[in-house]
């Protein structure tokens, strides 16, 4: 069943009130992929009545008070993407289109949608139940942050929302938890992997540099984002407050991680794949093209890209879904009138981390003084692709499936470091799970630069190129590598794209099409090299391009554009015939 979004669908359910309503910037896709419908089908589970509100208008009472008031609490959410990454590119351009709006017009989800929903919700309902907010875009924002478009740190977001508490992380267990307490009339101050604001600090909490300290001085700001980075792992996190003005945002220590048998229970419940039929008549969601049919194996992600928030949101250690849960799923793709036999992707934040990780990791917590692929893979880590192996084979018997594809990106260095099984799964996957072209994205060729980004060097991208296309020939497939770069990261120039141009043309033998500029998303270490112009590592001073225009012609160096470098000599590239 879907949840209800109005009145007339409480009646038929016979519920006379709400539990909780959950407000989002999507439109109401039923899938285990969209975190206001994961959230909701997980509280119903548990016996709570749960609405959704789904891209409210914000200049009147009509959506947001179509439900009524909840009886424990309202959860907030931007959607599944930062309101102001869907609604501006690098260059602070207006978006056209929405993947997650019936019709995929921008014109339903306002900017900074955690505060403009809080907001609404105050104005039409005065006292009322707890405002909870959750997701990606209140999650990197719980402490204080720098934000790109505003060009400045703003304090957390719970004081600008004015909301009562915040979960970060993946919430499933803290919203349950909260949930519960709620219920009983009880405080949920001690929940893990909660925010709230309070009048008194907590000594026992770890004391970072307040707000006003990060304003003042860049380098309290760094040591106040290292105190937000290493402390998100359960076994090794300590609570933080940080003082702002008069009061102080409290950080419990995050939720412990859920188990093989809890995640399973989550993606075990029923959702109908499909976006809600109130919500149906205004168009097509583009995004159910892509998560309709397909199946997430496991969470987190040991890559750490320091342009990337995944690690800080889902977590630095693999937790993965048993391959049982992960049959039954794909069995039960048959009871949907739309399926064909087609899986869109089989795989997570990156596809070949599924069922391996660090012992040490997995007993101790993460460490704080290296990273588990960079610059190399930690030998404690031990990349096993077996049994990613024997899960699409077990996929490709199910009578029902046709094609399996494998959508998500691949990290190639683990597969090359993988002696024994990494050939083996990579020929499976060019083989049978690859339509025509292989995404990967090594972002980069300069080894400064990707040693700012966090990622591996050229050897293994090299080594797996040569793999690629010997497996596609042996197989008789005309097949291609699709590579991802990024433009204006902190640290490259217009020399470092230059070289990055002369890597791709003479090394990769490509023009690349796939470039995207830089966009500092709140609480990367990315972002924090460049609002402070300082690498966080070694203190040194670092060059960052600010002007939207130098942006552009790092670009346009590498899509072989004309370009006018607007600093120093000018000089011009012309495209390729």
């Amino acid at each position: 069943m879907f949840l209800p979004t109005t009145k007339e669908e409480l009646k038929k359910l016979g519920w006379d009130y709400l539990d909780v309503i959950l407000v989002t910037g999507d439109s109401y896709i039923d899938s285990p992929y969209i975190g206001v419908a994961a959230i909701g089908k997980l509280l119903y589970s548990q016996g709570y009545k749960v609405g959704v509100i789904a891209q409210p208008g914000i200049n009147s009472d009509k959506d947001i008070t179509k439900l009524g008031e909840p009886k424990l609490f309202w959860g907030v959410s931007g959607g599944s993407v930062d309101s102001m990454v869907a609604n501006y590119t690098a260059l602070n351009k207006k978006r056209k289109n929405d993947d997650f709006t019936p019709g995929g017009i921008n014109n339903k989800r306002p900017d900074r949608a955690v505060i403009a929903y809080t907001n609404l919700i105050r104005k039409h309902f005065k006292g009322t139940a707890p405002i909870v907010l959750g997701g990606i875009e209140a999650s990197l924002r719980r402490l204080t942050h720098y934000d790109y478009w505003s060009n400045k740190l703003r304090r957390s977001i719970l004081f600008d929302a004015k909301a009562d508490y915040l979960i970060y992380g993946m919430g499933e267990k803290a919203v349950l938890e909260l949930a519960k307490k709620l219920g009983k009339r009880k405080s949920p101050e001690n929940v893990k992997g909660l925010c709230y604001i309070s009048t008194q600090p907590n000594y026992k909490y770890l004391q970072t540099s307040s707000f006003e300290e990060c304003v003042e001085d860049k380098n309290n700001f760094i040591k106040s984002f290292n105190d937000f980075y290493h402390n998100n792992d359960p076994i090794t996190a300590k609570g933080i407050c940080q003082k702002t003005g008069d009061r102080y945002l409290i950080q419990n220590p995050p939720q412990s991680h859920p188990t093989t048998e809890e995640v399973d229970l989550y993606y075990d419940l029923e959702f109908e794949r499909d976006l809600h039929p109130h919500y149906e008549k205004q168009g097509k969601v583009k995004a159910l093209d892509t998560i309709r049919f397909s199946v997430t194996t496991h969470r987190g992600c040991y890559g750490e890209c320091n342009f990337c928030a995944i690690a800080v949101h889902q977590g630095r250690t693999i937790i993965s879904r048993s391959r049982d849960s992960i049959l039954k799923e794909v069995k039960d793709f048959e009871k949907h009138k739309k399926y064909k036999g087609v899986i869109s992707d089989v795989g997570g934040p990156t596809a070949n981390m599924y069922d391996y990780e660090c012992e040490k990791k997995l007993n101790h917590g993460v460490c704080e003084d290296k990273r588990c692929v960079f610059p190399d893979t930690c030998p404690a880590l031990k990349p096993d692709h077996s049994p990613n192996i024997k899960l699409l084979r077990e996929i490709e018997k199910i009578d029902s499936v046709k094609k399996v594809f494998v959508a998500s990106g691949i990290r190639y260095d683990l597969v090359t470091d993988d002696k024994l099984h990494g050939y083996e799964y990579i020929k499976d996957v060019i083989k049978k799970h690859t339509s025509g072209q292989m995404k990967i994205a090594p972002e980069h060729a300069n080894d400064k630069v990707l040693e700012l980004m966090g990622k591996p060097g050229k050897k293994s991208l090299e080594k797996f190129k040569d793999m690629f296309y010997k497996v596609s020939k042996d197989a008789g497939k005309q097949q291609f590598l699709t590579y991802y770069f990024i433009a204006a990261h902190p640290g490259c120039s217009d020399q470092e794209m230059e070289s990055l141009k002369s890597f791709t043309s003479d090394r990769l033998n490509i023009s690349p099409e796939q470039v995207q500029i830089f966009t500092p998303t709140p609480s990367t270490y990315s972002s924090l090299m460049y609002y402070t112009e300082i690498n966080p590592f070694t203190s040194e001073k670092l060059f960052v391009e600010k002007s939207l225009k130098s942006k552009r012609n790092q670009k346009e160096i590498l899509t072989n554009t004309e370009v006018t470098k607007t600093r120093g000599k000018k000089r011009k590239f012309k495209t390729k015939r």
